[in-house]
């Protein structure tokens, strides 16, 4: 299955794990990824194990990516 199916198939799934404010398709060495953004990185040792993003998706590797709080900012017209 291609990368985008992949995160299509899996996104609302990592969207549901703690800290997970976003999902993306990213590239690493070289080859795409599927990037997971959190707002902040946990040990694995504190997560259930239901909760930790896995290494890899249907063949296609993840990257957890911390970018902290995200929020909406608006644009003043003048």
């Amino acid at each position: 299955m291609d990368i985008e199916n992949v995160k299509k198939q899996y996104e609302e799934h990592l969207m549901q794990l703690p800290n997970v404010v976003g999902v993306g398709i990213g590239e690493k060495a070289g080859e795409p990824i599927i990037t997971v953004f959190v707002t902040q990185k946990v040990p694995e040792s504190s997560l259930q194990p239901q909760e930790i993003i896995p290494r890899t998706l249907d063949g296609h590797k993840t990257d957890v990516v911390e970018i902290g709080n995200v929020t909406a900012q608006t644009t003043q017209r003048r």
